[in-house]
């Protein structure tokens, strides 16, 4: 079982130190282990604790009623809190309380009743995207381990890979064609199956290669399937100078056709091509593809 200190349930709750302690003194809300020097030390049990007492705090609840509530009242409580439409909030810390415990069913029902309740492009923006960004932090900090994070963010994946699958299929012989990919040192591609849903939507025909593609690869696809569209996404960018001439590279070696960059490393380039875009958002990629077949 992991263990915490309280400025790890801090950074992951968002509840000061000095709170988690009146409400640890005052409420009898956690009980810490201490080490021989009166250090306090969290498990997984008290971490979901403060987690789920957080949610109905910033919901209206008073701590000391929270602190009465058995285990069951408090998970009906945040039930009923996650499935009101402006929940956002709760979703995302039912989230966060699903990935400490790694529990598959739990995420599930939470994003599936979200996406059948306002559908999977809001679901995303509102709720798996903020969540993403909180834990980026947590496993950037070490507060949680990187199985994790690779737990949560594979469920994600499928969700979107259902989302694509189930896209009709509407395809003619003149359809524009797509390739996406993602550079032969980067793995993070939940942005870049996003973007493949959005462009499938559309109307496009997209080859997707996925993470960690070696750059001979795509030139060999883009010679059998002549693209109208290079798609690519960074997240992390170490090295701007070789950022920037690795985006000049893709605008000539695919001249005849536009590209398209995204993520976070993405919107630091300074390159200017005529054949570049660079998309902030699944939207802002939907409004730049319909422009190109206007």
């Amino acid at each position: 079982m992991a263990k915490y200190s309280i400025k790890d349930l801090e950074t992951l709750s968002g509840v000061k130190a000095h709170t988690i302690r009146i409400w640890e003194q005052r409420y009898g809300l956690l009980v810490p282990e201490r080490t021989a020097t009166n250090i306090r030390s969290y498990n997984d049990v008290e971490l979901k604790k403060l987690l789920q007492a957080n949610v109905l705090y910033n919901n209206g609840y008073k701590i000391s009623k929270i602190a009465a509530f058995s285990q069951k009242q408090i998970l009906e409580e945040i039930d009923f809190l996650s499935r009101k439409e402006d929940a956002r909030s709760v979703a995302i810390e039912a989230l966060t309380i699903a990935m400490i415990e790694m529990n598959e069913h739990s995420f599930d029902d939470i994003l599936n009743s979200k996406i059948e309740a306002q559908g999977l492009d809001k679901t995303m923006e509102d709720i798996v995207y903020p969540f993403l960004s909180r834990i980026g932090v947590l496993w950037i900090t070490g507060v949680i381990e990187p199985a994790q994070e690779h737990f949560i963010s594979n469920l994600i994946r499928q969700k979107i890979i259902v989302a694509i699958n189930n896209v009709p299929n509407k395809l003619e012989e003149e359809s524009p064609v797509c390739i996406a990919f993602l550079h032969q040192d980067e793995m993070h591609e939940l942005g870049l199956l996003y973007y493949t849903y959005h462009l499938k939507v559309v109307g496009y025909k997209v080859i997707y290669l996925g993470q960690m593609t070696p750059y001979s690869d795509v030139i060999k696809t883009s010679e059998i399937n002549k693209p109208s569209l290079i798609l690519t996404s960074f997240v992390k960018v170490i090295d701007q100078d070789w950022f920037d001439e690795y985006v000049q590279k893709l605008c000539k070696d695919f001249s005849y056709c536009n590209v398209v960059i995204s993520g976070i490393g993405a919107s630091k380039s300074t390159v200017d091509c005529n054949n570049l875009f660079k998309v902030s958002s699944a939207n802002h990629l939907v409004e730049t593809v319909l422009h190109f077949n206007s």
